[in-house]
């Protein structure tokens, strides 16, 4: 297995490092209702005492709040990140200081740093895994099936990875049960939809100071994560064109307004492409050929393979950094096209990004928290393979988050419980 050093040992100046990565996770937590109530009970009851939770994750400070609520429950953490660049490395000094963290979290990575650092989170031998992408899942069942049969299950958290492990499990190839944590409603109408939304559009503003108003905005896909991109862009007053191979997604996107065309036909119009699909080759040579000058390009999939980086870099005769965060194609006829955060995950992997806003991601860490409890608790009960998350964890947090709220809402009475559970009645 291989060896990759925890972040403390990397650092220049880990205790300043600390210093600043201790007050972002404050000021996170500070806004972050659902987690604070869940670290009353977890630290009060140790639910997870005796686990190891290996992480794969967008390690920042929202993400630190979870990581030592997990911690703080009674679990040895080891985490590291799931995206190259996504990884704050003061955030990342802050978790290895907490005596129950390891943290091989590091921004900047080669690919093999990246692996090697999964496989050091995996020589904690853990008994639970969280996900963001599935690459800790994938390296498991490929390098180390003997640690299967002592995981109790895992949490997914992106809709990437848990298309992968759909997959995996059509395939008979899942061995330990993971919780679909994306396609629960807390999660997905409101971390795809506002989430990526509003921090996809508001990291591309500060990486390039240009406005949204008057421009033509191409959203490749029409998901959750699409309809939040396509919804805050035309709020800012940009016109939107959505691109789909679904025709059920294309014609909601018809009927709530958009445009919707082919990719090719887009690009010829676009003054900003942002790819929500997961998938790959979404933007490639053909559509490199008709964009117009000064195009921006970006990406909220996941996996930096949605814009075809290759045939782009082979059809420029020049490339530089025009600015922090965005690399500029020059073709042959002079046009510029401009790709943001090397085509990773804008919202995370641009110098500037944050990432989900705090209060959104409160809500999905929330969710994963509650899952890695049942897992502890209930593991027993779920077989290997891909589990939506039960009913009663998502609205338990919903509850925990209205009440935070001060929003109240009403309950069934006895006879409107009774009147939908029952087929006998008519008019």
């Amino acid at each position: 297995m291989a060896e990759y050093s925890r972040i403390t040992d990397q650092l220049d100046d880990p205790a300043a490092a600390r210093e600043d990565g201790r007050r972002k996770i404050d000021w996170a937590r500070q806004h972050m209702p659902i987690l604070a109530e869940l670290r009353e009970d977890f630290e009060a009851n140790q639910p997870l005492a005796g686990q190891r939770i290996g992480m794969a994750m967008h390690v920042e400070a929202k993400t630190a709040a979870l990581v030592e609520l997990l911690a703080d429950g009674g679990a040895e953490v080891a985490i590291t990140g799931c995206n190259p660049l996504s990884t704050h490395d003061d955030v990342s000094a802050a978790l290895d200081a907490h005596d129950s963290i390891t943290s091989y979290a590091k921004r900047g990575v080669d690919d093999e740093e990246y692996y090697a650092a999964i496989e050091s989170v995996i020589a904690h031998e853990p008994t639970i895994t969280v996900d963001d992408g599935m690459d800790m899942v994938a390296a498991i069942h490929e390098d180390y099936p003997e640690l299967i049969d002592t995981i109790l299950g895992g949490c997914e958290e992106t809709t990437t990875g848990v298309h992968r492990l759909r997959a995996m499990d059509d395939d008979g190839a899942l061995e330990y049960p993971v919780f679909a944590v994306n396609d629960t409603p807390m999660k997905r109408l409101f971390d795809n939809v506002h989430g990526t939304g509003e921090s996809s559009l508001s990291t591309i503003a500060q990486t390039t100071n240009l406005s949204w108003a008057g421009k033509t905005v191409v959203v490749a896909g029409y998901g959750y994560c699409g309809k939040g991109v396509a919804k805050k862009a035309s709020g800012q007053n940009a016109h939107v064109v959505v691109t789909e191979v679904d025709p059920r997604r294309a014609l909601e996107a018809h009927m709530e307004g958009y445009e919707v065309m082919p990719m090719n036909e887009a690009a010829a119009e676009a003054d900003v492409v942002l790819t929500t699909t997961g998938n790959r080759d979404v933007v490639t040579r053909e559509d490199f050929e008709v964009l117009p000058d000064g195009v921006l390009l970006a990406n909220a999939g996941h996996f930096d393979i949605e814009i075809d980086l290759d045939a782009l870099s082979d059809l420029a005769v020049s490339e530089r950094e025009v600015r922090d965060g965005v690399r500029e194609y020059e073709m042959d006829d002079g046009r510029r096209l401009n790709v943001l955060a090397e085509g990773r995950l804008v919202n995370l992997a641009a110098p500037m990004a944050f990432g989900h806003p705090v209060e959104v991601m409160d809500q999905s860490f929330g969710v994963q928290a509650a899952c890695v409890r049942e897992l502890v608790e209930n593991g027993d009960a779920y077989d290997a393979g891909v589990h939506e998350v039960p009913d009663e964890l998502d609205r338990e947090i919903a509850e925990i988050k209205l009440a935070a709220e001060d929003v109240e809402i009403d309950d069934l009475t006895e006879a409107q419980r009774e009147y939908m559970d029952s087929w006998e009645h008519g008019t």
